[in-house]
């Protein structure tokens, strides 16, 4: 080729792979989010009335028309209303504060139901028996849609409105209405009244019964349990049963000592110790012991057998008996007397032990009984409550009796009507109104439906992207798309055999296309080397979510673009599915990619100038393979990737869209990154965002969005 040194098409493919392995920049993710929603402000608003401005006055119109019509085929009518106050007004009312009711000046009228019964078959049906004399054509049915009752706001007055096609015949249907009600205000209401106050005469004597009841019933309980009150009786008993195991602790301990005591007295040292406090038997103790001791001294003088010591020995052998005698006596009256102690101290305590277990069922019994006085406690409190809200609703009674004594006033008597009450202007107004919100509701409605960007805004906060690009819409370019779109459909098979490089037709590059247009390419390819501020962007792949996005003309025009500002570029066509560039060039398709890949002819072979830009060259994709994926994934594919790099300053790849498609996926790795087209008012959310998220599962670098076929500034 004549654009093409020898030096560069010698080279060694070691030294290309080399080079070209060195220049491979690891793909490094931007880091984006899931789609969200944006916040409604005006701008969207207005945003949408200017997108959807001829829905807004389509549906406006329709609508308008429907209600102008309406207005003209509606028929005239005539309406007659009086107002009527139906409680006192407060300074009427303030006699009834002494009473005890502090309730009773408050509105006790139920006005929603109150409007209800002054619209129901049973109070309107006499009015219809007198109406029907004048008029027999009235029945309920057609008077009560015609009959409006309201409250006017929050104050006492029902507003009662008629309408109908006759002035007369509705003004004295109101009329007759209105003498109805007022006669209603007098029977009906205090009839309710009084047969309330009837209902309560006859609860009163019932009510009051039961509470004697009660009380006489709480009363003989008390006296038959000698019940006080739950918490001083539960204190006494517990006292009591303090106070009883005291007094069985202490006979206890004195039935204790009695039995100690009875016990040393069967022991010798024990009738010792009882002895020893009797007077006679110590008394003759000492005798004893005093003739003893004389035999002792006699002895020591006498002979046993000389009378003397006879008849001393002789008086003590008569004191001896009646010492033990005495012994024995004081040792039976001790006995005797302990005995008598431990069982009397054994019967204390056998009372007191009866009498603590006495006080113990009757603790025990406590709480039932304590339940039963509350009970009755509960029951006489509900039966007087009862009792004494009968007796205040009888006097609430009473007071509305007096009150409802004054009837309705009727503050404004039934009008005459002199003219129709529809009010055309009011009508007009309201119809533009409700025609405007038709319309922009519709416009609304459609725009959600509409699952596509409208504005750079709204995509820029969708993807979280760098929008690297806007390009305006060109009414020109997208005829000439649209037509390369026919003739793509139209061409199915190429054969191989015919090989040439004709240029099929010659355009100006330039001239047809507007300044905006062409300076939205500038800035895109200016973005694109400022994006490679570390590292230059040397290849890129642009891509789409969907087809028809526009990619393949901004990846032609962007092309041209690069090489009129002075860069050596390479546009390859890597969409094996449904080229488009060899259409938008308008070169010849018979030779391009797929045979470079599935042959062994040389690169120059199949790269083709671009005639009208010297800078340019291009690589069309060739005829359709049966298998793309195949050639795509191919270890030549990467090596000639690599070539194109080191002989062209910026090699730009046309790939087929993302969704369902791996094609792009494939090239992209072994590139600066992929350039994402997003065609506005037609790229589908949804499938961009599906998009995204393959491209992150990849771990792809996306270098940025670029907003195509932007309509508005």
């Amino acid at each position: 080729m004549g654009n093409f040194s020898q030096s560069s098409s010698s080279s060694s493919d070691r030294d290309r792979s080399k080079n070209s392995e060195s220049t491979y920049s690891e793909p490094v993710p931007l880091a984006w989010s899931e789609e969200t929603g944006s916040d409604w402000n005006f701008r969207d608003f207005l945003g949408i009335i200017r997108r959807r401005l001829l829905v807004v006055v389509g549906v406006g119109t329709i609508v308008m028309g429907i209600n102008a019509n309406s207005m003209l085929n509606q028929k005239k009518e005539y309406e007659s209303n009086f107002r009527l106050l139906v409680e006192p007004l407060n300074d009427d009312s303030k006699a009834i504060d002494v009473t005890k009711d502090a309730n009773a000046t408050r509105t006790t009228l139920d006005y929603e139901s109150q409007i209800q019964v002054l619209k129901s078959p049973d109070l309107l049906s006499g009015v219809i028996q007198k109406l029907q004399k004048s008029y027999p054509e009235i029945n309920y049915t057609t008077l009560i849609n015609s009959l409006t009752v309201v409250r006017l706001g929050e104050t006492k007055i029902i507003e009662v409105r008629y309408r109908g096609e006759n002035a007369e015949k509705v003004h004295n249907i109101a009329k007759q209405i209105s003498n109805d009600y007022l006669e209603y205000s007098l029977q009906k209401r205090q009839t309710k009244l009084r047969q309330g106050i009837s209902f309560v005469d006859k609860q009163l004597p019932v009510l009051q019964k039961r509470v004697d009841s009660i009380q006489r019933e709480l009363q003989f309980f008390k006296q038959k349990n000698n019940f006080v009150d739950p918490e001083t009786q539960s204190q006494q008993i517990a006292s009591q049963v303090n106070t009883l195991s005291q007094q069985r602790l202490a006979v206890n301990q004195q039935l204790a000592q009695a039995r100690a005591s009875a016990s040393e007295l069967t022991a010798p040292n024990g009738q010792l110790a009882a002895l020893n406090d009797a007077t006679v038997y110590q008394q003759l103790l000492v005798q004893v012991r005093q003739l003893e001791a004389q035999i002792a001294a006699e002895r020591a003088r006498f002979q046993e057998d000389n009378p003397v010591i006879r008849t001393l020995r002789e008086k003590r052998d008569n004191l001896l008996p009646l010492l033990n005698q005495e012994a024995q006596r004081i040792t039976n009256v001790k006995v005797a007397q302990a005995a008598t102690q431990l069982q009397t101290l054994q019967v204390q305590s056998e009372e007191l032990k009866k009498a603590e277990k006495r006080l113990e069922e009757q603790r025990k019994q406590s709480p039932v009984l304590a339940r039963q006085y509350t009970e009755l406690q509960r029951n006489l409190q509900v039966a007087t409550e009862s009792l004494n809200r009968f007796l205040t609703t009888r006097e609430t009674l009473q007071i509305q009796i007096v009150q409802t004594e004054l009837p309705w006033q009727l503050i404004q008597p039934p009008s005459k009507p002199e003219s129709p009450a529809s009010d055309t202007k009011r009508a007009l107004i309201m119809g533009l109104l409700g025609s405007m919100a038709a319309g922009v509701g519709a416009a609304v409605l459609l725009d959600k439906l509409d699952n596509t960007y409208h504005t750079v805004a709204s995509l820029k906060e969708a993807v979280k992207l760098p929008l690297i690009g806007t390009i305006p819409f060109e009414r020109q370019l997208f005829s000439e798309q649209n037509r390369t779109n026919k003739q793509i459909s139209a061409i199915k098979t190429v054969k191989l055999q015919h090989i040439g490089i004709p240029v099929i037709a010659r355009v100006s590059d330039y001239g047809n296309y507007s300044e905006k247009f062409l300076e939205a390419l500038r800035v895109l390819y200016t973005n694109i080397q400022f994006l490679g501020s570390d590292r230059p962007i040397r290849s890129i792949v642009v891509s789409s979510a969907m087809s028809s996005d526009g990619k393949s003309t901004i990846a032609f025009n962007l092309a041209k673009i690069a090489a009129a500002m002075g860069q050596r570029v390479l546009l390859v066509d890597a969409n094996l599915r449904q080229p488009t560039i060899h259409t938008l060039s308008n070169l010849s398709n018979l030779w391009g990619l797929t045979n470079l890949i599935s042959t062994n002819s040389p690169i120059e072979e199949v790269i083709r100038p671009y005639p009208q830009i010297k800078e340019l060259s291009i690589i069309t994709s060739g005829p359709t393979p049966p298998d793309p994926i195949k050639l795509l994934s191919s270890e030549k594919i990467k090596r000639l990737m690599g070539e194109f790099q080191n002989m062209f300053d910026l090699v730009i790849y046309d790939t087929p869209h993302l969704n369902e498609l791996a094609d792009a996926s494939l090239l992209a790795p072994h590139t600066n990154g992929i350039l994402l087209a997003v065609r506005m008012d037609k790229t589908d959310t949804s499938q961009l965002k599906r998009a995204l998220d393959n491209l992150k599962l990849s771990r792809l670098n996306i270098l940025g969005v670029v907003s195509n076929a932007q309509k508005r500034s």
